[in-house]
């Protein structure tokens, strides 16, 4: 029989590729009602860890947290997707406007503050990381859609470097700031971007590694910083050697690499995924999800690696569902 492990020495044997003493294990989704306000957000941040008990937490804000405070405005209804109203980049000359943001003030204040709420519940039995999107990701936010912003970056590129340049010390600022506040590590998500569904890897080599190295290397020492690599037809062979401890994909992605692939595209280092994250989870059995897991659990083994989504899972999931992914890692476990 296998002793017992706290959540932070199961992860941490999981970076190191050490025994476990059971596969760990997270899942995460949006709360769209709850993202508005620190309070609220750290509320259903903290229920959902307490209800399935994961191994680590990530912590799930708003998608445009990171840019509110540049200018751009979302309409949020209820339990929904909020919707963009308006963009501040309504031509090229605006990317040159950007200025450095104070966190302690806006939005970004706001978001520290949720850390703070969630440090103090936590305390410190479970890791939680705080997802920012790389750079170029947050630029991209700021102009009123992906097309626009790409025509830009290849067109009118030094002025859109020159936003880049503001937006990625301020979220090395920022990144500070969440680690002062208890994060374990960042969740760092490329978005639409890492993926030659947007630009080719050599475009990506030179509009987006050095600001995400920039950024990764600025960083104070954490314990679990995540790449989170979106979409399909990803480039994750391209970013494979930046400095994380865990990287994280859609292994079920149409072009994409899958756990064993990956894992080894990458190092041999910790992989994150493995759960279908779109209508496949919602529609599954939970007999199918036991299965699944079992199945990775044969392939994989139980060293090196995390369950979890392919990306931020739908919110109408049934609870049922995680339950049994959550169970699953505990069958056969000792």
């Amino acid at each position: 029989m296998k002793t017992e492990m706290t959540h932070w020495e199961r992860i941490r044997a999981a970076i190191e590729s050490k025994e476990v003493d059971r596969l760990p294990v997270s899942m995460w989704r949006h709360f769209f009602d709850k993202e508005w306000s620190a309070e609220s957000l750290a509320e259903a941040m903290l229920a959902f860890q307490k209800r399935f008990d994961w191994d680590f937490m990530k912590v799930n804000p708003r998608a445009s947290y990171h840019v509110e405070d540049w200018g751009v405005k979302m309409r949020h209804t209820g339990d929904a997707e909020p919707e963009l109203i308006q963009a501040p980049v309504k031509a090229p000359e605006d990317w040159s406007r950007f200025k450095k943001l104070d966190i302690n003030r806006g939005v970004l204040k706001e978001q520290l503050s949720a850390l703070e709420i969630i440090r103090r519940d936590l305390k410190g039995d479970v890791p939680f990381i705080m997802t920012v999107f790389t750079p170029l990701s947050i630029a991209a936010r700021l102009a009123g859609s992906e097309q626009t912003f790409l025509h830009d970056l290849r067109v009118h590129t030094h002025k859109v470097k020159q936003a880049l340049d503001v937006i990625t010390e301020t979220f090395i600022d920022f990144s500070y700031a969440c680690f002062e506040r208890g994060a374990s590590g960042l969740f760092l998500a490329t978005t639409a971007w890492a993926t030659t569904e947007r630009l080719s890897e050599k475009e990506y080599a030179a509009f987006a590694r050095p600001y995400d190295l920039r950024l990764l290397n600025a960083l104070p020492k954490a314990e679990f910083n995540v790449l989170h690599v979106c979409r399909e037809h990803n480039l994750l062979r391209a970013v494979s050697d930046y400095p994380v401890h865990a990287f994280s994909w859609d292994a079920r992605g149409k072009g994409n690499p899958g756990l064993a692939e990956g894992k080894a595209m990458v190092g041999g280092r910790t992989v994150i995924g493995g759960i279908a994250h779109d209508e496949g989870l919602t529609v599954a059995s939970a007999a199918q999800l036991k299965a699944e897991v079992k199945g990775m659990r044969i392939a994989m083994g139980d060293k090196g690696w995390i369950l979890g989504p392919g990306c931020t899972f739908p919110p109408k999931t049934p609870e049922a569902n995680l339950r049994a992914i959550r169970e699953a890692v505990e069958a056969d476990a000792r």
